[in-house]
């Protein structure tokens, strides 16, 4: 019997395009008090990082796999497969790299070797969604003389941060789309860092268009429309690339899907101005793009403003006696949304691991 330990000294979180550094430990667990007959050999151990694809065959649909390259080993191949058993495919791989052959362990006897790969940046980053998964591995392979090869799978979650040479940062210009609530000298901050969000903006000094129809003006002046309430969410939309949605009457689902990670909603009449404060969970992926699926943040307002121009909900300024205001019973409302896209960006790898521990050590016996 022999005892295999994977170890990532780090944690499981990991930057696309840094090294991934792993300890293998083999061990012959036998006390060291028993015969020379009970040393333990294995013929070769090899490791590979791959990224195995998932699809919701109700959301996404894929051309047929390709039947010349099973997926599957048998157990009498020597060939080293790493995604032997997995679901899906395995659409990203490193090249193995052979970590000892013909190691022979006396009792008690035990040694360690390390391996070391910069994980690929072309690569998407780990995720697990409602319409596809992207999972990656570092799978270990050992084998004994005349024995089918046993796999050790240590999971990690790789960081992609795309884009990065197209990023732009505005200095007079407003960021994109124009927010319908701000006259033209008023500016909104949009900050994300992967750790959490802070957003800032002025109620309400301008007129505002949603589609074609002007809803009106939100001064809070006499004769104009007043803002009751207002609502934001932290939202991620993922959606299936056009030539991958499975259609509604075959059977399929709707292509895009939201999830709310935080929520923040405040009444602001007699408000001018206001903040709020969202956290972005450090689990969370940050937003990305390939040929199947996009994943985008967003923050998602909801304005409940009153339906009656000249609604006096403001007690009287000046009366001869003292009196009580009450303010209305019922206010008519109209209730409308804005969508804010904002772009995340991954936070630090260690900070991930900390934050949302994993599994740094996987052992397997052989």
């Amino acid at each position: 019997m022999i005892e295999v330990v994977a170890e990532l000294s780090r944690g499981p979180v990991f930057l696309a395009g840094e090294a991934l550094e792993c300890v293998v430990t083999v061990t012959n667990p036998l006390p060291p008090t028993a015969t020379s007959a009970s040393s333990e050999a294995l013929a070769w151990a090899s490791a590979q990082i791959h990224c195995q694809f998932h699809a919701s065959e109700s959301r996404v649909a894929l051309p047929p796999p390709d039947s010349s390259q099973p997926d599957v080993q048998p157990d009498s191949q020597t060939v080293f497969l790493p995604h032997r058993g997995e679901r899906g495919q395995c659409i990203l791989s490193t090249p193995p790299k052979i970590l000892f052959c013909d190691l022979r362990l006396d009792p008690g006897e035990s040694k360690s070797y390390s391996y070391s790969e910069v994980l690929p940046i072309e690569g998407p980053p780990s995720f697990r969604g409602q319409s596809v998964k992207y999972v990656y591995k570092l799978t270990i392979g050992c084998q004994r003389v005349n024995s089918p090869i046993t796999l050790l799978r240590v999971p990690l979650r790789v960081l992609v941060l795309t884009g990065l040479q197209d990023v732009r940062f505005p200095q007079d210009e407003a960021v994109a789309p124009s927010s319908p609530f701000l006259e033209e000298d008023e500016d909104l901050y949009n900050i994300s860092d992967g750790q959490g969000k802070v957003g800032t903006f002025g109620i309400f000094k301008s007129v505002y268009r949603l589609g074609e129809d002007v809803v009106g003006t939100l001064n809070l002046g006499e004769g104009t429309v007043a803002c009751l309430q207002f609502s934001v969410s932290l939202q991620t939309e993922e959606r299936v690339q056009p030539e991958y949605q499975r259609r509604r009457g075959t059977g399929g689902v709707p292509s895009v899907s939201h999830v709310t990670h935080a929520r923040h909603q405040e009444s602001c009449l007699h408000t001018t101005r206001t903040s709020f404060s969202l956290p972005i969970p450090l689990s969370s992926t940050p937003g990305f793009c390939t040929a199947i699926v996009s994943l985008k943040w967003r923050l998602h307002f909801e304005f409940v403003t009153s339906r009656e121009p000249g609604l006096v909900l403001l007690p009287p300024v000046e009366q001869p006696e003292p009196t009580t205001w009450t303010g209305p019973e019922q206010v008519p409302v109209d209730t409308f949304s804005w969508d804010l896209p904002i772009k995340v960006l991954p936070t630090s790898p260690t900070l991930a691991s900390y934050a949302a521990p994993g599994p740094s050590t996987s052992t397997i016996t052989i």
